[in-house]
């Protein structure tokens, strides 16, 4: 998890490329049998490094079924408040977005209500909250058939 923050940081400080290497490097290294939170927090990450939907869909992809994988009591090791359920919301929202953005907007809803049956898994904070609002803004979206990146977006950058 240490070398995963280390990598993200790159793009929080503006340098986008150096952690998608970064984070690409690990993933061979653990390969797509490591570790289900390492490989789910990773490609979680890296799914917004790609400005490329389909791209950040396949990334998307790999951190749902990683959390698939993943158990409270491993999460726990890492973080005694972390619970696997409470993952759940971001990732379909993510994967919701990224079908909108491709003109999938049926399976882009089927996701949202997914991340819906999740919400109470957050918590009343900037978060949870977030991750309400992230939700609001793209069923908007799908609703008007709209395939631009939200601005507000997650993109690995900030």
């Amino acid at each position: 998890m240490t070398a995963i923050s280390a990598a993200v940081r790159h793009g929080h400080d503006g340098d986008p490329d150096a952690a998608r290497t970064a984070l690409l490097n690990l993933w061979d290294t653990m390969g797509p049998l490591g570790d289900a939170l390492h490989r789910c927090t990773l490609a979680h990450y890296l799914a917004d490094l790609y400005d490329d939907a389909a791209q950040a869909l396949i990334w998307d992809v790999r951190a749902l079924d990683a959390a698939g994988a993943l158990t409270d009591e491993r999460a726990r090791r890492h973080h005694p408040a972390l619970r696997v359920r409470g993952f759940y919301p971001s990732l379909h929202l993510n994967l919701a977005d990224n079908l909108r953005r491709l003109g999938s907007f049926e399976a882009a809803h089927q996701h949202l209500d997914a991340a819906r049956e999740y919400f109470d898994a957050l918590g009343t904070d900037p978060y949870g909250d977030g991750i309400r609002s992230a939700a609001d803004e793209v069923a908007a979206a799908v609703r008007a058939r709209s395939t631009e990146r939200r601005d507000s977006a997650p993109n690995g950058r900030s």
